[in-house]
């Protein structure tokens, strides 16, 4: 017997409950029939939901055919519980979309059927209803094919029409139909899976109409999926039972769950865990059966289970993507004055844990709590279910809309954090995405550059943190953050160092990218009297709506379109008293779009970016064996591995450069602050002026010799080339003109140094921001001129070369780089300061004057 389960959805009071209770009876499961409006339906199980005579929680149910063993699980309809709908769909064989006869395809049917196109669950209509007044299949018929999908297929008639009616969907079933004059049941069985066809049925729940033709319908041409035979399950929900024990609610995908099994896997923070099944139990309603094992294809709900989460995959299984539908209206929490706040904050903990998109929001500094929510109903239930589960009421303050923020351009974020005894930076470059795609995290990062594992860490906390932009503070969405680059210490850096490197990084590129504040869309469609037609059309140019051409009915008109959240929320009064009653709003969640009125609404929610000190967009660098924090706009000038040109930076402008060398030269440290760094490590040197630049075996420490290596062949001279350029005033005001004319004039200078000074002189010249560029090496007269390559800084080249060579030769460099000047001192290489550099180089021009004038 085939396995297979089965989700029901519709938009609300479609009759999908009643149309689940008929399927129930028919099959044997019940043998008395409930009502919703009764309250005694057999999956309104909730006294909140009898209550209200709607679904607000998905429950599950089983019935068996012939030849097939179906898992019912019945969803909400109600727009405001839809995420509980989503959730579902990820553990669906096959959907049952119905359609009420009298109203067709309506605003919310529209979500439903992106979110099963989204998850790809192949799906049959049923089209309820269709015993009332006005109720008229040729109309239904077209209506789907119009708003859903041409490929709706009636399959109410005889198997001749089905046969001619699916051969119509696709070529191959066509081709069947011409040279057999027939399609075989294999065929469509296959189509409808893969979603070329869509099965559509006519009756009527609450009369029991049509209710076995279904039934056989889904049980002739439906088709069990194959599973694999390792372990794989899917969390679609965790909810509670009446004993307070916790319940994680899942599919097997693949092999099998045993009682007494113990399970690894990674809690909603990344924190591996572990629990062991107690119990399994397979649901119908509110009465359950238990078993020792759980076979795949099968929905079954499991104890002993903690730190489980809607949309985790365990095993074989990936967890779920992020969700279509999301709430769209914040409200803070008003709790009762003798109710303690973390004690509520706990228990409101709970509630998140079974509906992952009711988001619970503390607000530290004003010490409030927040809540986000998809509508008045579910604000209403909320409050319901708040002093049923806990003994309190609460109130709710009025809702804002929830924005969001994304960014319009690419850009490269910069996280450094280097307290002492600490380290790690990280590049994170930030990219536009189409809108709702959420947010998608990768590395391009080399192994050779960052270590694998501190790769998978910085991933992690990309994946753990709400990012908030720096317009609002609302959270980031549409953007792919990707690890470009990262460096570690072998001995200073820990697990936290990365966090703090990551959270700066994304902080400091939304910090310098252009941010676009996002508001929510609902699409609607608004029936009035056509009477009131130019009333409607100008209240939805004032709200900054979007609107197809009225469609007349006769008497009453439909208007469909899309408006901001914000400002048709609470349309629906001014609706049925301009239309006395008989005007009708329905709207559903369209997803975010650019604000309408951004400038407004930053001005109103007073935002401070530089002020949120738990976003800061700020590095951490260490100094004189201190940290000290570098604002976000100087971050580019302190950093320590190059930016990736995978952010479409264009080499650096004259101007960028000589501002950069500005900065560079502001901030670098002078020889008596190098000397006390290095004293207060080694202690005070006792040394001989006379003898400071001369080659030495060893120089007094505290009285202690401490021995210097001995030089071998030839010393050698390393100079910054743009350093000393934007250094010295005479080449900076060339610069100012002409670059290339300034670089010219340097190279020549130094060959003439270099004839009086002798050593091996080599001049290094950024490039490392051209594109596709390979290190060049040139012999220019009697010096040697490096153009450094793609992603390689003079700086990096030369702490690299003296590394090298400082082992065995006497090594000097002369820039005025601060950064630079510490990696020199640390390589065992002495270095010459911009100014200095200059004093010598005047030196040795006027020694080569004196001795041409001596020749004469």
């Amino acid at each position: 017997m085939k396995k297979i389960t089965v989700g029901i959805t519709a938009h609300v009071d479609s009759g999908k409950t009643t149309l689940a209770e008929a399927m129930l009876y028919k099959t044997g499961t019940i043998r008395k029939l409930g009502r919703v409006d009764s309250g005694n339906s057999t999956l309104d199980t909730n006294s909140i939901e009898r209550e209200r005579g709607i679904t607000i929680f998905s429950s599950q149910a089983e019935f068996s055919t012939d030849n097939t063993h179906f898992t019912l699980l019945d969803t909400p309809g109600h727009v405001d519980f839809s995420a509980e709908t989503e959730r579902t769909m990820c553990v669906l064989d096959y959907a049952i979309l119905v359609i009420s006869g009298t109203d067709g395809v309506q605003s919310h049917t529209s979500t439903l059927w992106k979110l099963l196109r989204k998850y790809e669950v192949p799906v049959f209509i049923f089209v309820n209803k269709m015993d009332l007044i006005g109720a008229d299949k040729s109309y239904i018929v077209k209506n789907l094919a119009a708003r859903l999908s041409e490929n709706c297929v009636d399959f109410s008639g005889s198997d001749a029409e089905i046969a001619e009616n699916s051969a119509m969907c696709c070529e191959e079933l066509m081709e069947q139909y011409l040279s057999d004059g027939n399609v075989d049941d294999i065929s469509i069985i296959n189509a409808i899976a893969e979603r070329r066809i869509f099965p559509c049925f006519f009756g009527s729940a609450l009369k029991m109409e049509g209710i076995e033709g279904f039934i056989s319908l889904l049980d002739r041409f439906t088709r069990e999926t194959e599973h694999r035979n390792e372990f794989g399950a899917k969390i679609y929900k965790i909810s509670y039972d009446p004993k307070g024990s916790r319940l994680t609610h899942m599919k097997i995908t693949g092999g099998q769950l045993r009682m007494r099994e113990e399970l690894t896997y990674p809690d909603a923070d990344g924190n591996e865990v572990s629990g062991k099944i107690s119990s399994i139990r397979f649901y119908s309603g509110e009465k359950f059966r238990t078993a020792d094992i759980a076979c795949a294809g099968e929905v079954c709900a499991v104890t002993g289970l903690n730190g489980t989460y809607a949309g985790q995959g365990l095993g074989i299984e990936e967890n779920a993507g992020q969700a279509f539908l999301e709430p769209v209206m914040t409200y803070k929490i008003i709790l009762p004055d003798d109710k303690n706040v973390y004690d509520a904050i706990k228990e409101l903990r709970q509630l998140e844990d079974e509906d992952p998109q009711l988001h619970i929001l503390w607000n530290e500094q004003n010490r409030e709590i927040h809540i986000q929510l998809m509508g008045a109903v579910q604000l209403e239930v909320l409050t319901k279910v708040i002093e049923e589960k806990f003994g309190y009421t609460v109130c709710f303050s009025n809702g804002a809309v929830t924005y969001k923020e994304t960014i319009r351009n690419a850009v490269e974020g910069v996280g450094h954090y280097e307290p002492l005894r600490h380290y790690a930076e990280a590049h994170i470059l930030l990219e536009p995405l189409p809108a709702g795609s959420g947010l998608h995290f990768d590395t391009e990062c080399s192994e050779d550059e960052l270590d694998r594992n501190w790769q998978r860490l910085i991933l992690t906390h990309l994946a753990e943190k709400t990012h908030v932009g720096v317009l609002t503070g609302s959270p980031v969405t549409d953007m792919k953050l990707t690890l470009v680059s990262g460096k570690a210490h072998l001995k200073h850096t820990e697990g936290g160092d990365f966090r703090q490197a990551t959270y700066r990084a994304v902080r400091h590129g939304l910090r310098n990218a252009e941010s676009v504040l996002l508001e929510p869309y609902y699409n609607y469609e608004l029936e009035i009297p056509t009477e009131n037609v130019g009333r409607a059309i100008s209240d939805m140019q004032h709200m900054s709506a979007e609107f197809d051409t009225p469609e007349n009915n006769g008497e009453m008109s439909l208007i469909r379109g899309s408006a901001p959240v914000s400002e048709i929320n609470d349309y629906q009064s001014e609706v049925i008293a301009y239309s006395h009653g008989k005007g009708r709003l329905s709207f559903n969640i369209a997803g975010y779009r650019e604000c309408h009125n951004t400038e407004e609404v930053i001005a109103s929610i007073g935002y401070d970016c530089d002020s949120d000190t738990e976003n800061s967009a700020d590095s951490v660098f260490c100094s004189h064996g201190a940290g000290f924090i570098v604002k976000w706009d100087e971050v580019y000038e302190h950093m320590h591995l190059p930016l990736k040109l995978a952010n479409g930076i264009e080499e650096e402008s004259t101007e960028q450069k000589r501002v950069k060398a500005q900065r560079f030269m502001e901030k670098a440290v002078s020889d008596e602050e190098l000397m006390e760094i290095f004293e207060r490590t080694y202690g005070k040197i006792n040394r001989d002026p006379v003898r400071a630049f001369k080659k030495t075996k060893a120089v007094s420490v505290d009285d202690k010799k401490v021995r210097l290596p001995k030089y071998e062949g030839p010393d050698y001279l390393l100079v910054d080339g743009y350093n000393i350029i934007f250094a010295w005033d005479d080449l900076k005001k060339i610069s100012e003109d002409n670059l290339d004319a300034a670089r010219g004039e340097l190279i020549n200078r130094m060959c003439n140094y270099q004839g009086y000074d002798g050593s091996e002189l080599i001049l290094v010249f950024d490039a490392y921001r051209v594109k596709g560029k390979h290190r060049e090496v040139e012999k220019y007269c009697n010096i040697n001129i490096v153009y450094t390559k793609e992603s390689e800084t003079a700086d990096s080249y030369i702490e690299r070369v003296t590394h090298e060579l400082s082992r065995n030769h006497r090594v000097r460099v002369a820039t005025s780089d601060g950064i630079e000047q510490m990696i020199i001192l640390g390589n065992g290489a002495m270095r010459i300061s911009a100014a200095e550099f200059r004093k010598r180089y005047d030196a040795a021009e006027r020694s080569i004057k004196e001795f041409i004038d001596s020749m004469k």
